[in-house]
């Protein structure tokens, strides 16, 4: 087994760094089940593959949330990596209707707050219309009293949260976070780089 040392780790920090470094501890392999070379990160990775990895096809999370991308720079469709373990891409992807077998980067997701969490869904883009205020988690946000398949804009007044494509958690998924975009996303293009669509039919907040 290969093992990669991540280069900048060893640079000096200051406290703070240190501290949010202790937070956040993931272990990725080249191949599934945990197989291959392998490289411990406390930090963001923007491109694996500047690692000497060809691929992301296993993964645990020792510490904190994360999220992988599909693509370099944190592009392409987005997975929700809390703590445990990831032996095949089913893991990771759950029921999204969307099969990605590896991925390319990978960041962590500071703001989580599983306590203190909230979210207010728009009916239009830019905030516009009626709104609807979330503390909770809601496997059918038409169940709960929103009245469409979609959620045009969305404001993260704390917190990070996960919305999905369709109800029970399933479909594509979406990353909201407060310390990002400073949790306004105006409309669907700005929930992923990859997001074809503003059906939101189910949310929860982000374990940390």
């Amino acid at each position: 087994m290969n093992e990669v040392t991540p280069k900048g780790e060893t640079a000096a920090m200051n406290t703070q760094q240190m501290e949010q470094m202790g937070q956040f501890k993931i272990t990725v392999w080249e191949e599934e089940n945990f197989q291959g070379k392998r490289c411990e990160f406390m930090l963001e990775c923007q491109n694996i593959m500047e690692r000497g990895f060809n691929k992301i096809r296993s993964i645990k999370v020792e510490n904190g949330p994360w999220v992988g991308y599909e693509y370099p720079e944190f592009q392409g469709q987005q997975f929700i990596l809390e703590k445990g373990d990831y032996p095949r891409y089913e893991a990771w992807s759950g029921n999204s209707s969307y099969r990605t077998e590896h991925l390319l980067s990978f960041r962590p997701i500071k703001c989580a707050n599983h306590s203190d969490s909230k979210v207010t869904l728009y009916e239009c883009e830019d905030f516009q219309g009626r709104k609807f205020e979330v503390c909770d988690d809601y496997p059918s946000l038409q169940a709960m009293g929103w009245c469409s398949k979609e959620v045009p804009s969305i404001k993260i007044n704390s917190g990070a949260w996960v919305a999905y494509q369709f109800p029970g958690y399933r479909g594509y998924q979406y990353i909201l976070e407060r310390d990002r975009h400073q949790g306004e996303y105006r409309n669907y293009n700005e929930y992923s780089t990859q997001a074809h669509t503003n059906q939101v039919q189910s949310i929860r907040r982000i374990q940390h």
